[in-house]
């Protein structure tokens, strides 16, 4: 079984999503498509000024992994602004905000992305351990999901 992929935690979503050179007015432009958490790794290493270790810190990976995003999207940005594409910025594996959850049967505990929420109060998430549904988040002061950290607020409440 594959290992399911780390989500990585963002603090900022762009508005704009688009950026298009303005001398080229072609349907078919070239374009490279940034994900979300590459453009975060720019605005902490570039725009904040943080260190790597911090940065990674925020994002909730492995400094390999923060330097490694980071290369990427600065090969895209790069890429685009030499050859003249078109960057997207969309996509990726990435959340608001991670939970530590537990599951109640088999004890185990890991990190959860609050994307995956609403599948884990609807039944449709199981334990990878021991197919359990019953997980609940280690956050909370008696609720079945923090109300302190979670993003969404509303739909736990």
């Amino acid at each position: 079984m594959a290992r399911p992929p780390k989500w990585k935690k963002v603090e900022f979503i762009p508005n704009i999503q688009h950026f298009v050179p303005l001398d080229i007015h072609s349907k078919d432009m070239e374009e490279n498509i940034l994900r979300i958490e590459e453009v975060e790794a720019i605005r902490l290493k570039d725009v904040e000024k943080l260190e790597q270790e911090e940065a990674a810190e925020k994002m909730e990976v492995s400094r390999q992994t923060f330097q490694r995003i980071l290369n990427n999207a600065r090969e895209k940005v790069a890429d685009s602004i030499i050859n003249g594409k078109a960057i997207r910025i969309d996509g990726g594996n990435f959340t608001r905000n991670i939970c530590p959850v537990r599951c109640l049967d088999c004890g185990k505990e890991w990190k959860e992305s609050y994307e995956n929420f609403e599948r884990i109060i609807s039944g449709q998430y199981l334990c990878q351990d021991c197919q359990s549904q019953k997980i609940v988040c280690l956050n909370t002061k008696g609720q079945k999901f923090c109300k302190r950290n979670c993003w969404r607020r509303g739909k736990t409440e």
